[in-house]
């Protein structure tokens, strides 16, 4: 979209600012991706540049100014993360295969229990981060995820109960990609919104994502475009935008896998840590089966007493096992 047009979307029909050599010149290098008021992460384009380097102060509040970066930066945004290259289109998705090992970072669209659940029940969520492939596409954020209940054992005596489940399908703009996946890692709502949180409280003026955040199994993820550490204070990957890219890692004594082939790429975990593994926040629940081995794909849960609850909002990382 040209500058002026734009321009008239913030300010109606009032006078434009002039562009002239006397200017309100923002203390960021234009060379380094701009961290913007509202949180939108850009590389700036020229109309930006332009606005950034030569725009007259002159009668043109502060107030308006922010919201045209905003707006700008929106712009962008939307740009990069929607219609940038990588992207799969509809030939795409004809011939698109998940490589195994593939990380999907997925948010439980509705919530299920062993109360209430039944076999056959249709379960979906929905992918948080773009998620990186080898051959330099990306399945997006947004795209789905469902499969269904498999069986509920209700709680005996004292006793728990028990879910199993599968998801076995990836939508991508309506198209249907069949999957099998493993459960790597699953976390509570609260999990997932402490993970969200900064550690310390931002000043005033200073964008949201440029706070440090702690990843659920103990990373450090130091804002967007910043170094995503481990416990031992190493580097591991980079936050971006919606998650963090990270090498994945296997905790010593767990039953979960690091890189599954040579190239250890770099996967998209979202709230996640590299080596987050098991169950966070649900107490009394465990993994009985993750779906790595026969029979493949097939999800168990356990409590060890009461009912079994998974609500919405809970976080997975499912793994593409086939």
């Amino acid at each position: 979209m040209p500058c002026e047009a734009v321009l008239r979307r913030v300010f109606g029909r009032a006078p434009l600012p002039r562009i002239s050599g006397h200017a309100l010149v923002l203390a960021i290098p234009w060379e380094q991706t701009l961290l913007c008021v509202g949180g939108w992460p850009v590389t700036p384009g020229p109309c930006l540049k332009e606005l950034g380097m030569k725009v007259e102060s002159s009668g043109w509040s502060a107030r308006n100014f922010i919201a045209l970066v905003m707006v700008l930066c929106g712009l962008q945004a939307v740009a990069q993360s929607r219609g940038g290259p990588g992207v799969f289109d509809t030939e795409d998705q004809e011939n698109l295969r998940v490589p195994v090992g593939t990380v999907l970072p997925v948010r439980l669209n509705h919530g299920f229990s062993a109360k209430s659940a039944r076999a056959g029940q249709v379960i979906r969520g929905r992918v948080m981060q773009d998620v990186p492939l080898p051959n330099g596409r990306r399945i997006p954020e947004g795209a789905k995820v469902a499969g269904m209940i498999l069986s509920v054992s209700p709680s005996g005596n004292n006793s728990g109960n028990k879910i199993s489940f599968r998801f076995d399908r990836l939508e991508i703009h309506h198209r249907r990609i069949p999957i099998v996946t493993s459960l790597r890692a699953l976390a509570s709502f609260m999990e997932v919104g402490y993970a969200q949180v900064p550690e310390a409280p931002t000043g005033f003026g200073t964008p949201y994502n440029w706070a440090t955040t702690d990843q659920i199994g103990g990373d450090v993820k130091y804002g967007v475009g910043g170094p995503v550490t481990d416990h031992w204070s190493r580097t591991i990957g980079q936050g971006v935008f919606d998650g963090v890219l990270v090498h994945v890692r296997a905790q010593p004594g767990s039953h979960c896998r690091g890189a599954m082939d040579d190239e250890d790429r770099l996967q998209a975990l979202w709230v996640f840590s590299s080596d987050a593994c098991g169950v966070f926040g649900m107490a009394g629940v465990k993994i009985l089966h993750a779906g790595r081995t026969e029979p493949e794909g097939e999800i168990v849960l356990a409590s060890e007493r009461g009912d079994l609850k998974v609500q919405a909002g809970s976080g997975m990382l499912l793994r593409v096992v086939r």
